[in-house]
């Protein structure tokens, strides 16, 4: 099949993890007959250096047109960085909002996958580790409170603050309908996880998905509250198989669930609408302090090309060769610094790599 790919290198390490991702698309498509079109945009704090704003109307447009939109990461060092004195609507992150929004991606899939070569790095006990764990997590991207009405004002002569959460039924019911056919897929479980006992965006999220169960007989679901989740993650995570939440839910649990798999760089991400398009990138931020250095971990990169494969292009045989040719790399004892292990004599038998061999090696293993 011949596919037009836009990429948003983005900023810090994404330029370095992209290029790697590209890497092993280019191997696929020479291994199995394919043809992968690469278009770069600018988006985030590049796209600001460049234009001014942190996403073009070129940049949608481009994305639009594409197959299939590849992305590095997106912002800098909240702390250092000129971007970060620019008004929240003119930073980095607005482009990140503002291009979900304008692709309508509203359904993001994080896979949080412990592989047995990493139980090493993983930071859990030792008998939670060793049971292993193989969930996704569905959020809702384009709802909430990152979308809703939001001002700051002067009150009383103090100033206050005021963000606000709106979820409709049909926003509740289409994310809802995603996550339980990817559990029939699975293990046909479902976990939706809310905040029912105070608030009631998550009452409306309950009763709703409760209707979307009823067309799903051969899955089971359960609901937790958010706090409850967050515990779960560390206690015994091999439990859930599909996790359903609201964005700032998922937003906060993924990168926790990324966590225990030993490292942020091993987290992947798909963002699609109602059609096969999607917007794939890693769930790790832009790193800013290890970039250039070439030694960033590019898995994620890579694994999120390969969920681009089979959510976009329904490619699944070549996203599963992407997938054996990453475990192959583990297998073989490659590590990036995030994933080495603590202990030494397991650092000894490992060997420490940078990002473009990694890149090669899982290449040279499809």
């Amino acid at each position: 099949m011949q596919a037009n790919i836009v990429c948003i290198p983005g900023d810090g390490i994404g330029p370095e993890i992209v290029a790697e991702a590209k890497k092993v698309l280019n191997k696929v498509a020479a291994v199995y007959g394919h043809e992968f079109n690469f278009e770069d945009v600018l988006m985030g704090g590049a796209s600001i250096d460049a234009y001014g704003i942190p996403l073009t109307d070129e940049t949608i447009a481009k994305a639009k047109a594409a197959d299939a939109v590849l992305m590095g990461s997106i912002g800098g060092d909240a702390k250092t960085s000129p971007w970060y004195k620019l008004e929240p609507s003119k930073r980095p992150e607005a482009g990140l909002l503002g291009i979900r929004k304008a692709l309508n991606l509203f359904a993001n899939l994080r896979p949080a996958i412990l592989y047995e070569e990493l139980s090493a790095a993983c930071p859990l006990k030792t008998e939670i580790s060793e049971k292993g764990f193989d969930m996704m997590i569905m959020r809702e991207l384009t709802g909430g409170l990152y979308f809703g009405e939001r001002k700051t004002f002067e009150e009383n002569g103090e100033k206050k603050a005021i963000d606000t959460l709106t979820y409709s039924e049909s926003e509740i019911r289409r994310i809802a309908i995603k996550a339980f056919d990817i559990a029939m897929k699975r293990r046909k479980k479902v976990t939706s996880v809310d905040k029912a006992n105070v608030l009631d965006s998550s009452r409306l999220w309950r009763s709703v998905t409760e209707e979307v169960a009823k067309d799903y007989p051969e899955v089971t679901l359960e609901h937790m509250l958010v706090d409850n989740a967050a515990m779960q993650l560390v206690k015994d995570p091999a439990q859930f198989d599909v996790i359903l939440t609201e964005n700032m839910f998922g937003d906060i649990l993924s990168d926790e669930a990324s966590m225990v798999t030993g490292s942020i760089g091993m987290l992947a991400s798909a963002s699609l609408n109602d059609t096969k398009f999607g917007l794939y990138e890693p769930s790790g931020g832009s790193a800013p302090d290890i970039a250039g250095k070439g030694i960033a971990n590019p898995i994620a990169t890579i694994l999120s090309a390969a969920m681009m494969l089979r959510f976009s292009f329904d490619l699944d045989k070549e996203a599963d060769a992407i997938e054996k040719a990453v475990k192959k790399a583990l297998k073989s004892g490659y590590r990036t610094i995030d994933i080495m292990p603590q202990d030494e004599d397991e650092r000894a038998s490992v060997k420490q790599i940078g990002t473009a061999r990694m890149g090669d090696i899982i290449a040279s293993n499809i």
